[in-house]
């Protein structure tokens, strides 16, 4: 056979897929070269067991103090209010759209629910801070009125903001399973939730639980709503309704003040951000070991 000619734009192409690869591992990389030294110079100072269960979280005041258990009460309690919103509205979306929906209304309210992903999160926050919490204010019993800045609004829109996420790649997952599995659930005489519920959905399992996770990430890592919305105390407290302080916003609200570098207060924020980035990246593992799992191959 003879030799055909060299490919040269197959081989450029394969070359800036390459590099677009190693740019994500070398920024991975770069994030945790310049989190190592800041946190282990914090924890050179500061005793491991009391960052992570003292209750009082004071760096930036006279009277100091490192316990980061009330960020990260703050940051779950909010995260978990945004998933009893995202989760519950996204997967149903996906599954309308997948599932019920007719292709002309399909393409109609895919992109419209996408529209809500390409909006500022700052927008999100001030929508939370001046409709949010007043609405919450006025239809809440007496004894339940939310603080002006509290954990529910912010947890509330943010779920809002997430619901995209888990609503597109859900709806992604559950279109690429093949149509012989429903039309062999049509032909056994299963009614269409049957085959939504009990064929599709355990079909395209992996493909939501990435969605889920790579929304939980989302809303982890989500700085802009709770830093507006939520407040800038940090209380160990277990009530949404009241002010509170996550992770990101301390990180916002140290890094954009006047900071010595070097000092114990500017490793604060390296810390806090190294806590940060274990937590993402462990429940990055936890998404790549479910999906691996529950994985479903088809030919």
């Amino acid at each position: 056979m003879r030799r055909t000619r060299p490919r040269y734009g197959e081989a450029a192409i394969k070359g800036l897929l390459l590099t677009a690869a190693l740019v994500s591992v070398a920024t991975t990389l770069g994030i945790v070269i310049s989190l190592i030294p800041p946190a282990i110079d914090f924890f050179g100072q500061v005793d491991i067991g009391e960052f992570f269960t003292g209750t009082q979280w004071t760096p930036l005041f006279a009277d100091k103090h490192f316990g980061v258990l009330p960020l990260v009460a703050a940051t779950l309690m909010i995260t978990g209010v945004a998933l009893l919103v995202a989760i519950p509205v996204g997967l149903g979306a996906a599954l309308y759209l997948s599932e019920y929906a007719r292709p002309g209304v399909r393409k109609l309210l895919k992109p419209s629910l996408e529209v809500l992903a390409g909006i500022p999160t700052v927008v999100y926050g001030f929508f939370a801070l001046a409709f949010i919490t007043p609405l919450l204010q006025d239809i809440l019993p007496e004894g339940w009125t939310p603080a002006v800045r509290n954990g529910l609004a912010a947890g509330l829109v943010m779920g809002v903001m997430i619901v995209p996420t888990i609503a597109s790649l859900t709806e992604d997952a559950l279109s690429a399973v093949p149509h012989a599995l429903r039309d062999g659930a049509f032909a056994l005489g299963s009614g269409k939730r049957t085959v939504s519920i009990r064929v599709v959905v355990p079909a395209a399992l992996s493909g939501i639980v990435a969605a889920c996770v790579l929304g939980i990430s989302r809303a982890v890592g989500e700085t802009m709503i709770v830093l507006i919305a939520a407040g800038s105390t940090p209380d160990l407290t277990f009530s949404p309704l009241k002010e509170m302080e996550t992770m990101t916003a301390f990180i916002a609200r140290a890094a954009s003040g006047d900071i010595p570098v070097d000092s114990i207060e500017y490793n604060t924020v390296f810390a806090v951000g190294a806590l940060l980035f274990v937590a993402t990246f462990v429940m990055n593992l936890i998404s790549i070991r479910l999906v691996r799992k529950y994985r479903e191959v088809y030919e």
